[in-house]
């Protein structure tokens, strides 16, 4: 094996180049639309989304300063958002999609050839473009677009370490102010998976009157304490890593950022979105191609996850995952409101909840005792999955099934019984 510094993943390091995970059975595992180059090196100061990049198929909307929730106030807020279908005159067929943790607005494309969830959206498929107008916003305090901590400040820097702390609540809100420009007179569904769920459950707390219907997947009302511990040690990676400088790196040319601490952080959490079956069935003890784990090498899981480290790293912000991982840390739809049960007794919108059977970030018995908390909401429904807490993007067919079901419920949308132009149930 080629000498070289085995201190830190090589993905990390940037040296040698990319070398082949040892896979015997490939699955999709992305939460997002876009995917930049992955090249050998070097690696961005920051992988965000700047000003004068190609915009792709995003949308930009400024929805005005905000006054945040815990204090801070940002003088201008802009949106970057993606949409699909048409809305109809009366501002009531829209569906809001929640990204999750890391994503982005791309939830698929015009042609429907890419994106986040492109086999779930689109043209006869669950979530019907010809029936819906879908919209799906980079959340506030994201780094593809809308603003957070990597988009510049009123003095034309990057905001960096003074970018406010954000919540849940404040980027709910951003997305309500969002709604009313686009015409939005009430979301017929606000669905999402994981900290996109958990913002489907904080829009169906904080805008009642605007959420028809929800449908929460892998997620919950608060975040529990095994979830708050995870986070914590995902952002103590990014906070010890020497190159974050307290939160101002942009300047820093490539190779010189915190890829290292945002790598590992991706890493602790890749762990906890899938699942032991996954690991043991695909990698088992396997040593990573050309490398012996008894001499400095590694073995093929240890690449497996050195490779999710780069893939973050060249296409996120250090302190954007800050700011979205503290927000999920603090998430409670019962802060301030008599707690989270009295507030869950509260929704009796139509609800659908959705769990994985093998999720082991979001338990399937926490998602099934929300279901029986809803008072809208039936039996929980379950995918199952060999593939963790990632199911909700892999399983598709079966995620297909469940959200079609419930779209088509007539007594849940009238209009589900009258059929609709183009409507391919292929």
């Amino acid at each position: 094996m080629t000498a070289r510094d085995i201190s830190l993943p090589a993905f990390l390091v940037g040296y040698p180049p990319l070398t082949p995970v040892t896979d015997a059975a490939p699955v999709a595992d992305f939460d997002i639309g876009y995917h930049p180059p992955l090249i050998a090196k070097p690696i961005p100061a920051s992988g965000a989304w700047r000003e004068g990049d190609d915009p792709g198929e995003r949308q930009f909307l400024d929805v005005g300063p905000m006054d945040l929730e815990l204090g801070g106030r940002l003088p201008a807020v802009r949106l970057a958002f993606e949409t699909w279908g048409e809305l109809n005159d009366a501002g009531t067929n829209a569906v809001l999609l929640c990204h999750a943790l890391t994503g982005d607005s791309h939830a698929t494309s015009a042609e429907g050839t890419d994106g986040w969830w492109n086999d779930v959206v689109g043209p006869g498929k669950a979530i019907d473009t010809n029936r819906w107008f879908v919209v799906c916003p980079n959340v506030l305090g994201g780094c593809q677009g809308s603003t957070g901590p990597s988009s510049n400040a009123p003095d034309g820097q990057p905001w960096g370490s003074r970018f406010p702390e954000v919540t849940i609540r404040d980027m709910c809100a951003a997305e309500y102010r969002l709604a009313e420009q686009l015409g939005v007179r009430r979301w017929a569904l606000v669905a999402g998976a994981s900290f996109g769920g958990n913002r489907v459950m904080e829009w169906a707390a904080s805008y009642p009157q605007m959420t028809g219907a929800i449908a929460v997947l892998v997620a919950g009302p608060a975040t529990t304490a095994e979830q708050i511990a995870y986070q914590k040690t995902q952002n103590q990676a990014i906070l010890f890593d020497p190159a974050f400088r307290g939160g101002d790196y942009y300047s820093l040319p490539d190779g010189a950022g915190p890829h290292r601490g945002l790598g590992l952080a991706r890493e602790l959490a890749h762990i906890t979105y899938r699942c032991p079956t996954e690991f043991d069935q695909r990698f088992g003890r396997t040593p990573q191609e050309g490398e012996d784990p008894l001499a400095g090498g590694r073995y093929a899981v240890a690449s497996y996850l050195d490779y999710h480290a780069y893939k973050l790293a060249v296409r996120f912000d250090a302190n954007s995952y800050l700011r979205i991982s503290q927000a999920m840390i603090t998430h409670d739809i019962g802060r301030g409101r008599g707690g989270t049960a009295a507030v869950i007794a509260q929704l009796t919108m139509p609800a659908l909840v959705v769990s994985v059977d093998s999720d082991r970030l979001f338990y399937p018995r926490d998602v099934e005792a929300l279901a029986t908390a809803l008072p809208g909401s039936g039996p929980v429904r379950h995918v199952h999955s060999e593939y963790g807490h990632d199911g909700f993007l892999i399983e598709n067919d079966q995620v297909t099934k469940i959200l079609r079901g419930f779209l088509d419920d007539p007594s849940i949308f009238p209009d589900a019984a009258t059929p609709h132009p183009c409507h391919d149930r292929g």
